[in-house]
């Protein structure tokens, strides 16, 4: 590194150094400390509202030295970039301090997710002779809450939700001591001046001393009671995961018969996962990733023999499983002795609840008891879900551990803008510069409390970064809840973008690759240009400029927005568009498909989302599902093997826009004398290989540098493994976005690149 400070008397230099990126709420300045004495330097250290600034005295050599220190020995969790390195006058100092933070305001800010608790606290939590031993709030600078429990940036404990429990003289010393490694541990407690438990039965005094309030939770799970259990993001419904009449229990009283649960399983073994393995198969990505600080919900292969409860993931052979990612759930599970259904304490849809009295008001019929603490949550982190597509763990859902999400935008803003997502599996975006910021899932957004948590994230999400919302950007289509919300925000600018185009856009600003790309944004629905359901689409282009060159044949819903759940719906549709009648729906009285005749409620779809619904109705006979996606899910649990497809024929229609047809498939899906397996195998292939012949008509004609998969059909393996295999035969390069969700949840991050790519005019280059 290059000699950056200015030279004084007796060999002295000063500089003053800046550091950017994940450097708060990560022990970082503990360790800038640390390494100044190390070194023999005078000077401090101090937060900086989103940077740390060090002003350093010393010999040329050793601040030579430790400005590379600085970077490759940071901490684990931090990842600091110098962002200035100046020399200045020697100050008159005597040793190296951290100083007071300071609270300039500017937009370099990173708030920390919450982190799970790292070896040396579970150590302590075990060990009897440690003061914080069997304490479920147990943390370090290397672990514990952090997103869920600021108030306020610079992140000091004044500015979180720990502000209310005022250090004991033991753990003030620690905190003090810049030899402790909770030396400025914002949340660090201990029994004596922290957080506590209690517990609470239904129509029973509540249990207020921590100890027993666990072992109460603990005895009432194992005689098969629910329990709704306040960690560190929001409330989990806990049961017995082994106990078929616990999990039926759950499903009846939360009214969820179908949708796969969350099991939380103890650590055990060498790498944590001995217990794990006698329930699924992990793959070694599955097995890294289950066990790494984002401490995720990974989908694995259930074993044949598995223990776990058959209605558990009813019809389904993966299971969601993750580890206890706080001290509270390793004493919990270390004391149950099993694995545990740990599910979102929520009503569906919602997003989880955090606050005590709501919780005990709204789980009241679904939990037998409630383990709570007395920290507050300010906002909620729902645990994040990944699984294995081809080759690459990918997230299906983001939260507590790696959200807020931060990317940088290959093209800057003009203005800060928000971006507030589409309807389904809900995020926001706060964007600025070349920075975006994704929220942690936050639900479905047709119910009240949906709109309240994301009205609450939309401001948080600014006042934590110290950035304003200049203007707001939604999706197109004007019956989202978010659409309206944008609209009705007086004075403040509105931008547009189409469904699908976001989807586009999220990928190609993940990637930032140069040259054309060829997009495939398939879905359940969303607003097209035309005015119809789009879901089946090719586009071509770049971000902030994309024209749809591919698509499936259309086929119109009856019932519209109904069809998502009534798959019946779907499949009906294609028959009646064949002219032939299908006697598997439930259009009973001839309604809907007189109405389907007249066009009433019944919209044009290209959506292979609605295609696999209709596939799902006809070969598992599913006329209805409890949750998104059921059909789908199941249908690709059928495959085993890889069936030759059927060709679909390609046109041309009058607009140019190539179009596969789908009526080749509905014989061979509704043929009895095959297995349900075979069929399922058979659709799948076929629409594989209708996504390829789509991509080679189109690279005939036009050149196509990248190919992409976005949409929420994508987080289908067997599908996009099929696609994979078959683009890279033919020369395509593939790409499946990493970072965030394909589903809708990136809607949010792509508003906002298609915003900064047509004000800066790169989607035309």
């Amino acid at each position: 590194m290059a000699e950056t400070a200015k030279p004084l008397a007796h060999n002295k230099l000063a500089c003053r150094i800046s550091l950017a990126g994940h450097v708060q709420g990560v022990g970082f300045r503990p360790f800038v400390y640390r390494l100044a004495r190390q070194h023999g330097l005078h000077g401090y250290v101090r937060n900086q509202v989103g940077e740390v600034e060090v002003v350093a005295v010393g010999t040329a050599t050793s601040l030579r030295r430790f400005q590379f220190d600085l970077v490759e020995h940071a901490p684990p969790l931090s990842r600091p970039t110098v962002t200035i390195v100046e020399p200045i006058d020697v100050p008159d100092c005597q040793s190296f301090e951290i100083a007071e933070s300071s609270a300039l305001q500017d937009a370099r800010v990173f708030v920390p997710p919450d982190y799970f608790m790292c070896d040396d606290c579970r150590r302590e939590l075990q060990d009897p002779n440690d003061r914080r031993y069997q304490y479920p709030f147990i943390n370090c600078t290397q672990c514990g809450p952090r997103y869920t429990l600021i108030e306020a940036m610079p992140y000091d404990r004044p500015n979180t939700s720990m502000a209310q429990f005022p250090l004991c003289a033991d753990c003030e010393q620690e905190y003090l001591d810049p030899a402790d490694r909770r030396f400025h541990a914002e949340p660090v407690a201990c029994p004596r001046c922290g957080p506590q438990l209690s517990f609470e039965e239904r129509g029973e005094c509540e249990i207020q001393d921590t100890t027993d309030a666990l072992c109460a939770a603990v005895y009432h799970i194992r005689n098969g009671s629910i329990i709704a259990v306040k960690g560190i993001g929001g409330y989990h419904l806990v049961c017995d995961a082994r106990s078929r009449e616990a999990v039926d229990k759950l499903r009846r009283r939360k009214q969820r018969p179908d949708k796969p649960l969350a099991v939380m399983v103890p650590v055990a073994g060498d790498d944590g996962l001995e217990v794990a393995r006698r329930f699924v198969r992990f793959t070694e990505a599955d097995a890294e990733l289950v066990s790494s600080p984002v401490r995720p919900i990974v989908l694995a292969r259930r074993k044949p023999d598995c223990a776990l409860a058959d209605n558990i993931a009813p019809g389904l052979d993966e299971v969601g499983v993750f580890l206890p990612y706080s001290p509270l759930h390793q004493l919990l599970l270390d004391q149950f002795g099993g694995p545990v259904v740990a599910t979102s304490g929520n009503i569906s849809g919602e997003p989880v609840l955090t606050d005590n009295s709501e919780a005990s008001a709204r789980l009241t019929t679904i939990a037998d008891g409630f383990l709570q603490h007395d920290r507050a949550i300010v906002r909620p982190a729902d645990d994040p879900v990944y699984r294995r597509i081809a080759g690459r763990m990918r997230p299906l859902r983001i939260g507590r551990g790696c959200a807020p999400a931060e990317l940088e935008l290959p093209w800057s803003q003009q203005r800060p803008l928000l971006a507030v997502g589409g309807h389904m599996k809900g995020t926001l975006a706060l964007s600025w510069d070349n920075r975006v910021v994704v929220s942690p899932h936050i639900g479905e957004m047709d119910s009240p409390r949906s709109l309240a948590v994301f009205e609450q994230v939309a401001r948080d999400l600014q006042e934590l970064y110290g950035v304003s919302a200049e203007r707001i950007v939604c999706d197109a289509h004007p019956g989202y809840t978010t659409h309206r919300w944008a609209q009705g925000q007086d004075g403040m600018p509105v931008d547009t973008v189409w469904h699908h185009q976001a989807h586009a856009g999220a990928v190609a600003a993940e990637l930032n690759l140069p040259g054309q790309w060829l997009m495939f944004a398939w879905d359940g629905v969303g607003l097209g240009e035309d005015g119809t359901l789009w879901g089946g689409e090719a586009l071509l282009g770049a971000a902030g400029d994309w024209r749809r060159v591919a698509s499936f044949r259309s086929f119109r819903l009856p019932g519209g927005d109904r069809a998502g759940r009534e798959p019946w719906r779907s499949a009906a549709a294609l028959h009646w568009e064949c002219g032939q009648a299908w006697a598997g729906g439930a259009d009973v009285n001839g309604l809907a498909e007189a109405a389907w005749r007249n066009r009433i409620n019944s919209p044009g779809t290209s959506a292979v989302g609605r295609l696999f619904d209709a596939a799902a109705a006809i070969i598992c006979s599913l006329p209805f599902t409890s949750f998104e996606a059921q059909g789908p899910m199941l249908l690709e649990s059928l495959c085993r093997e890889r069936a030759a497809p059927v060709h679909l024929p390609i046109e041309r229609g009058s607009d140019g826009v190539l179009r596969s047809d789908w009526r080749p498939l509905l014989e061979v899906i509704s043929d009895p004398a095959r297995s349900p397996a075979v069929r399922a195998e058979i659709f799948h292939a076929s629409i594989a290989r209708a996504l390829l012949e789509q991509a080679l008509a189109v690279r005939d004609e036009r050149a196509v540098d990248h190919v992409g998969l976005c949409g929420g059909v994508f987080q289908n393996r067997v599908l996009t493994e099929q696609v994979f295999g078959l683009l890279q035969e033919a020369g395509f390069e593939v790409h499946v976005p990493e970072l965030l969700p394909c589903n809708d949840a990136s809607l949010s991050f792509g508003q906002a690149a298609e915003i900064a790519a047509r004000e800066t005019g790169k989607g035309t280059e």
